[in-house]
């Protein structure tokens, strides 16, 4: 299996080390690290003793493997005793990653009288007599259910609930940095889709939306069908919907840099799970019209048997020259390589028989169905997952300013053409620029995204409200 190129943050080790005083002790140190492929950052100074100096030097390792065998070279070194080796990942989730605080203080009884008993009341049944002011009065104007079953956590699979939290607060993290909204992990034991289903009915009341996150497919599509049509607020599962419209975006970019039409390029997809079957269908309704959806049955096709209804769906709105065969054959002469699969799942001579000016997003996290240093020289444009090469397409870039559409234009669904305006507002940030091949999508901390994405999630929600007078209807 392919192993990471290079040294990530994900992989940080603190390692706290005495040195003897002796020169040249650091610098052996060092060059032993470097020679075990880490790369090293900060080196600070702990204490120091008589004939001793204790400092924590902190090293980016490949993977948990590359960490054993640094800290291993790092025993080598004469002079020099680890102390003691953190990994600063599970160090930073010690104790979780998200709070709640008081939006004031309660320094008073007064405070109390009004924030609670019996002030609140006097709320509680104002909302009882007109339950829109629910939205003015309350938290659900900016909060967001982040709700999944752990069935389908990252790329790891089902780990259960539990296991999902900690990717759940990240997300809580990312919806509050980046779009200001409050949103709170709802890790259920829910086994059914009726029991997921039923839970987000539930907890409705009190938010302002439903992100579903790390469901397994093919249940994931039959759960946001069936909870959207049973609440009244918007139900968003990020995992499709996220990922599809970054891919949109940066599909946008990508031709405007090599100079072609969405509707005159040959797509493939690989990995039709609920991210390929969202990409598949967002891709349709944005114009193109040429795409082969591929899975481990080879591509999709109508004669194709023991199709899931999503899957018999893709194949009779896609291949319109019903091709058969692999991955292999569905990449000879297409334009756009889409992967949502596995790693190592493409080999380099498959991307050589793609036309000129190939766009290649392998996708699949942390590894990809192939490694970019892999990458024959027709591929013009590449986009991954990962954030150590240009071109990262991550839903980190659409969520947060949808949400934030979403709430402030108190939608109470999620229109399909939300999606298409969201994903050329996030393509409109960076043709601000110019487009190149290295930059085709912007980088999560653009500024602009949030309020793009947001304002063009609300006028669609506003031009779906806005009554329609006989004059428009004639016209």
């Amino acid at each position: 299996m392919t192993v990471l190129a290079t040294p990530s943050a994900a992989y940080t080790l603190t390692l706290r080390v005495e040195l003897s005083s002796s020169p040249g002790t650091l610098g052996r140190l060092t060059t032993v690290l470097g020679a075990a492929g880490a790369n090293i950052g900060s080196v600070d100074v702990v204490s120091r003793g008589r004939h001793t100096l204790v400092r924590d030097i902190q090293v980016f390792c490949r993977d948990e493997a590359h960490g054993t065998q640094v800290m291993a070279a790092a025993r080598t070194v004469a002079g020099t005793t680890v102390a003691s080796v953190t990994d600063r990942t599970f160090a930073l989730h010690q104790g979780g990653k998200i709070e709640i605080t008081p939006r004031f203080a309660l320094d008073a009884r007064e405070d109390l009288s009004i924030a609670y008993t019996p002030g609140v009341g006097r709320i509680s049944s104002a909302i009882a007599q007109e339950p829109e002011l629910v939205w003015d009065l309350t938290i659900k104007r900016n909060s967001v259910a982040v709700l999944t079953d752990g069935s389908a956590v990252l790329g790891l699979g089902d780990l259960g609930p539990c296991a999902a939290l900690p990717v759940m607060e990240g997300k809580a993290m990312l919806f509050k940095q980046f779009a200001g909204i409050d949103a709170y992990p709802i890790c259920a034991n829910a086994h059914t889709i009726e029991e997921l289903v039923a839970l987000g009915v539930m907890i409705a009341p009190g938010f302002g939306g439903i992100n579903l996150e790390d469901i397994s497919a093919p249940r994931c599509f039959e759960v946001e069908r069936r909870l959207q049509d049973l609440v009244d607020i918007p139900v968003f599962h990020d995992d499709q919907h996220g990922t599809a419209t970054v891919v949109l975006a940066a599909l946008i970019n990508s031709a405007r840099v090599i100079g072609r039409r969405l509707d005159d390029l040959r797509v493939v997809v690989l990995g039709v799970g609920a991210a390929g079957v969202a990409i598949t269908r967002l891709l349709l309704d944005a114009g193109v019209s040429d795409i082969l959806a591929v899975d481990k049955a080879g591509i999709l096709h109508p004669r194709m048997a023991d199709l899931d209804p999503e899957r018999r769906w893709i194949a009779e709105h896609t291949n319109p020259e019903r091709r058969t065969g692999g991955v292999e054959s569905a990449l000879r002469g297409a334009d756009v390589f889409v992967g949502v699969s596995g790693p190592d799942a493409v080999r380099p001579e498959w991307l050589r028989s793609m036309g000129p000016d190939a766009i290649v997003f392998p996708m699949a996290n942390p590894v990809p169905e192939i490694m970019p240093e892999a990458v024959p020289p027709n591929v013009r444009i590449l986009g991954t997952g990962r954030s150590d090469y240009p071109n990262q397409i991550n839903n980190t870039l659409i969520f947060p300013g949808f949400f934030r559409g979403l709430l402030d234009a108190r939608a109470r669904t999620v229109l399909p053409q939300m999606r298409v305006a969201a994903a050329h507002a996030l393509a409109d940030v960076v043709a601000q620029d110019g487009p190149t091949e290295d930059y085709v999508v912007p980088s999560v901390f653009d500024p602009r995204i949030v309020p793009a994405v947001a304002a063009a999630v609300q006028q669609v929600q506003h031009a779906a409200s806005r009554p329609v007078t006989a004059a428009a209807a004639i016209a």
